[in-house]
């Protein structure tokens, strides 16, 4: 669906609100033309005010594409924006939401517990058009969000196997300790 707007969407400003080399792959191998801006965004958003972890997802997300969005409204020698992808994503396991490990430590506990189960990845995407009009009184840009989720089933890992994952340093950076790339 996107393959075929690629002409049309290289003549705008994209910005790509992500450290994320995944996300920069993703969208380089669709030969899309984008910059990037990293958002300043704390991803700390409580679990707890979230009924579903794919919300979570797509809040966060949201708060990065709009955290982006008020750093480009700020560079005066830039052309306007024309549109921010953001996205942000997590595991779900057992009710509770996996982030990025903080160490190796938390990485090797993550993966234990996702040994031999199933468990849901959910990524949250946002997409701000700063341009577009918006109703009275809404101060912050257009944003659309969506989420997509994914089943997962882990086998059995051998210690030996996570140990020699986190000895190449897989699980940092990635939600669950882990990237499918990786696997």
């Amino acid at each position: 669906m996107v393959l075929q707007h690629i002409a049309q969407l290289n003549v705008k400003r994209i910005v790509l609100a992500s450290a994320s080399p995944r996300r920069k792959e993703l969208l380089g191998n669709l030969g899309l033309k984008f910059e990037i801006v990293v958002s300043s965004f704390q991803e700390d958003l409580p679990h707890h005010h979230f009924e579903h972890a794919e919300q979570y997802a797509v809040e966060t997300a949201r708060h990065k594409a709009l955290d982006v969005a008020r750093l480009c409204a700020a560079q005066k020698d830039k052309p306007p924006v024309d549109i921010i992808i953001s996205a942000d994503t997590i595991v779900e396991h057992d009710g509770y939401i996996l982030e990025k490990p903080e160490d190796v430590s938390h990485a090797r506990k993550m993966l234990q517990s996702l040994s031999g189960s199933s468990h849901h990845v959910h990524t949250g995407v946002a997409l701000v058009l700063p341009q577009a009009a918006v109703p009275d009184g809404q101060s912050e840009p257009f944003c659309h969000t969506f989420s997509e989720t994914t089943n997962v089933v882990f086998d059995q890992l051998p210690e030996e196997l996570i140990d020699a994952y986190i000895h190449a340093g897989e699980p940092f950076g990635k939600a669950g300790s882990y990237g499918i790339q990786g696997a």
